[in-house]
């Protein structure tokens, strides 16, 4: 589990995307029991209710499901719905705001696909 770095978003907010990284690393995969509101509350020394409320955004969206009784699970197609909701964001919160910047600076398509290949290699 990883600390708590953007002050700019809310911890429960956080819980659950932490909790999407470890599915999209494959730290936790379809099936895997994640870890309880408890166990989270105190490794981050926080409400319970704060965590609950980061796991239940996961369960909102069919990434996690709940055994009564036993806990939260990840869903089956789980991996597969955090991919597809991270690259919807990816396009609104990156490649728009790039290809208008780009737009603006009268940058071809070509100088946009050499400049993330050499970005991509290591080069400036």
């Amino acid at each position: 589990m990883k600390q708590f770095v953007d002050e700019s978003k809310p911890i429960y907010q956080q819980i659950a995307e932490g909790i999407e990284d470890d599915i999209l690393k494959e730290h936790l995969k379809e099936g895997d029991q994640v870890p309880s509101t408890n166990q989270f509350a105190k490794h981050y020394q926080i409400n319970p209710a704060t965590a609950a409320k980061g796991i239940n955004l996961l369960v909102d969206e069919g990434i996690l499901f709940k055994k009564r009784g036993i806990g939260m699970f990840v869903a089956e197609s789980g991996k597969e719905t955090i991919k597809e909701k991270r690259r919807q964001n990816f396009y609104q919160e990156y490649l728009l705001p790039l290809l208008e910047e780009a737009e603006k600076l009268q940058l071809d398509r070509q100088s946009l696909i050499r400049m993330l290949e050499e970005g991509k290699d290591g080069e400036s």
